[in-house]
């Protein structure tokens, strides 16, 4: 019968007069990445330390390869889950290797002082994979924060059990180190080991984890792929806050942006043609920065459409295959006309040249690009010169200097009259 890596059932645990997990169930498999995320004190923490045995809970079980951890004791549960902590920091100057060997602690007797073969085998495999036997004599205390954290990740594998806790592995790393930290549990997920991490970055999680969990006030709001569970009905009320979310422009996983209500007291009308990541983001720029924003004619589910449906935005839609029809057309040529500034955000030039004559319809129009444009002309070679004639006349802006860009296009400048 195959069991479960970790598995929860009904786990409710206490903490003084602090509810800090409800009735939550959740299970990993072999082979498999569960990311635990959502706000600080939503008992993220609290269901790692129940899971390695450390907080008993007032009910509901936790097992470990199918064995309820009550049954297991201390160095039963060492055995079948390995844990990386949030806190890596070490009072004394143990060598990193000393560090990794910490690790074989469950397979030796207390008065056994001396490794056998296979401790140093594990702790010399370990410290290979983890890319740290370089620096296996260097005292911990000396190590970049970077390079400890992988030296706690060695200690687990190490360990040499069938699950991994890690609680915030990336918290307080720069980006190179937090990535190679992911990168290094991916792998140890792949060779077929469960894996549970809290982690706080979102975009982080959703590129590395196959599944989040969703945590808020102690209960599990969402459990799925990453796709499912970051979203924004998911993320504001666990959060607190409305959020937009839209693909990677490089991985193509889930990117969580956080959006605060603007104020609406700007007077103007902005039109965004372009589909896709682009123009997700800049629909996303343009309503923090309190402009009326319509968008389309967009394919039914473009990331740019839904980030419109979050927003409330305007959208004007069309099927994926068939294109917009006449009245689509019609509107989206109406809102080029009449916007205070239309941004083409890297439009997809079809057989039809559409959105060319959209955007020829245009008095303000502004290009965002971050694509060439031979990855997105689909039409013939006149709809090239085309876009290239539209795009001498066009105000030309990053995402970030788009506002500023809007600014400039509609303010009215000063002619002197003729002599």
């Amino acid at each position: 019968m195959n069991h479960h890596t970790i598995e929860l059932d009904d786990v409710s645990v206490s903490l003084g007069e602090v509810d800090a997990l409800r009735d939550v169930s959740l299970s990993v498999d072999a082979g498999e990445f569960l990311g635990l995320v959502g706000p600080n004190g939503a008992g993220k923490t609290t269901l790692l330390r129940t899971v390695n045995g450390v907080i008993t809970p007032d009910s509901g079980a936790v097992r470990l390869d199918g064995t309820a951890v009550t049954e297991l004791g201390p160095r039963g549960v060492s055995r079948h889950v390995a844990t990386v902590p949030q806190d890596t920091s070490v009072s004394f100057a143990f060598s990193v290797e000393d560090v990794v060997r910490m690790g074989r602690t469950p397979y030796r007797a207390r008065t056994d002082l001396t490794a056998d073969e296979a401790d140093r085998d594990a702790v010399d495999e370990a410290l290979e994979r983890t890319e740290m036997t370089a620096l296996q004599d260097r005292p911990i205390t000396a190590v970049s924060g970077g390079e400890r954290q992988r030296a706690f990740v060695a200690r687990a594998l190490a360990q040499d059990t069938p699950a991994l806790v890690l609680d915030e592995p990336t918290a307080s790393l720069d980006i190179n180190h937090q990535v190679g930290v992911l990168e290094l549990v991916g792998n140890l997920v792949a060779d077929g080991r469960g894996a549970v991490a809290a982690i706080h970055d979102l975009d982080l999680a959703a590129r590395y984890c196959d599944r989040l969990a969703l945590l808020a006030d102690g209960e599990l709001q969402a459990v799925g792929d990453p796709e499912t569970v970051l979203s924004d009905e998911h993320l504001r009320p666990a959060f607190d806050t409305r959020t937009a979310v839209t693909p990677d422009a490089v991985t193509g996983t889930p990117s969580v942006t956080a959006i605060a209500e603007p104020r609406r007291d700007r007077d103007a009308h902005v039109h965004v043609l372009g589909s896709g990541a682009t123009a997700a983001r800049v629909l996303t720029t343009l309503w923090q920065a309190g402009f009326e924003v319509t968008a389309g004619p967009l394919p039914s589910g473009d990331a740019a459409l839904s980030v419109a449906d979050e927003l409330d935005a305007e959208a004007i839609t069309a099927p994926p295959l068939s294109g917009p029809d006449e009245a689509a057309l019609r509107k989206a040529r109406e809102y080029c006309r009449t916007a205070t500034a239309t941004v083409l955000a890297d439009p997809e030039i079809g057989p039809a040249a559409t959105v060319l004559d959209l955007a020829e319809s245009s008095g303000r129009p502004i290009l965002v690009e971050t694509r060439p444009l031979a990855e997105r002309n689909h039409a013939s070679d006149g709809a090239e010169a085309r876009y290239r004639k539209f795009e001498s006349r066009a105000l030309t802006a990053s995402i970030h200097g788009l506002v500023p860009a809007i600014t400039e296009a509609t303010t009215a400048k000063t002619v002197p009259a003729d002599d």
